[in-house]
């Protein structure tokens, strides 16, 4: 979500509040789509495109989007951990310094761009 992130200083303690402003953003996202829906009527699925094939369609997206998610949150969690031992800001597969540019853009990132690349 760009501009809602703020300015990334190299002051641990915007960072720990910008991740946990992200954390409090995914786990409410997450509530959300795990709420069970609403009155679903009489499904029927057939040929034409219905209100049943909707709403296959809206769980089907809503799992897709739960999955990205639960990755970014699992993510962010990763991020305040290597905040707390002192290792944010090196990638998690090579070591090297993530760089300044990627954690601005993304700062739950917990490899640097080549290794991101490779995944």
């Amino acid at each position: 979500m760009p501009g809602t992130l703020g300015h990334m200083d190299d002051d641990p303690d915007d960072t720990a509040a910008v991740l946990a402003r992200k954390r409090t953003e995914l786990e409410a996202e997450l509530a959300r789509l795990t709420e069970p829906p609403g009155d679903q009527g009489s499904i029927s699925f057939g040929k034409r495109v219905g209100e049943g094939t909707s709403q296959a369609v809206d769980r089907l997206s809503a799992v897709s989007a739960h999955r990205k998610l639960m990755q970014v949150l699992a993510d962010v969690q990763r991020a305040q951990a290597k905040l707390d031992e002192g290792s944010y800001g090196e990638c998690d597969t090579c070591g090297r310094d993530i760089g300044a540019g990627r954690l601005e853009v993304r700062p739950w990132a917990s490899s640097c761009v080549s290794c991101a690349a490779q995944r």
